[in-house]
């Protein structure tokens, strides 16, 4: 009995994702397919002038706009960024810095800073034998 060894694939929209572009943005022949693994990676490696285009101008997917501007998803969310937005457009929220932004900022920044010193502490209890809490 043979075994078939299928290509693994997936939807554009993981595609996209794993990717860090916006799907809507894609073009259509990538929106309505599927990507195999080797594609990905292919991708990946060897982007095509579209994927150039989107990574360096956008419009970028929310996890990229958030990145971009230091902040969480839900913080932009809270400022009213519900939709994808282009690199020009995250350049001038950072130039106009709203008082939102700042604020996100600043509690992005309290976040990092307690992650790291409840990452220092676990390893010292580590280090000494005891069992990390939270």
């Amino acid at each position: 009995m043979k075994s078939h060894q299928t290509a693994q694939t997936m939807k554009a929209a993981t595609a996209a994702k794993k990717l860090g572009v916006y799907l809507p943005a894609t073009p259509a022949e990538f929106q309505q397919g599927v990507v195999s693994r080797a594609e990905l990676n292919e991708l990946q490696a060897n982007p095509p002038e579209w994927l150039r285009e989107l990574r360096h101008n956008g419009p970028h997917p929310r996890p990229v706009v958030a990145a971009k501007l230091g902040v969480s998803i839900a913080g932009l969310a809270r400022g009213g960024i519900t939709e994808a937005l282009t690199t020009e457009q995250i350049e001038a929220l950072k130039q106009d810095e709203p008082e939102w932004l700042a604020k996100e900022r600043a509690t992005q920044a309290e976040v990092r800073k307690e992650t790291a010193r409840l990452k220092k502490r676990d390893a010292e209890r580590a280090e000494q034998g005891d069992e990390p809490r939270s």
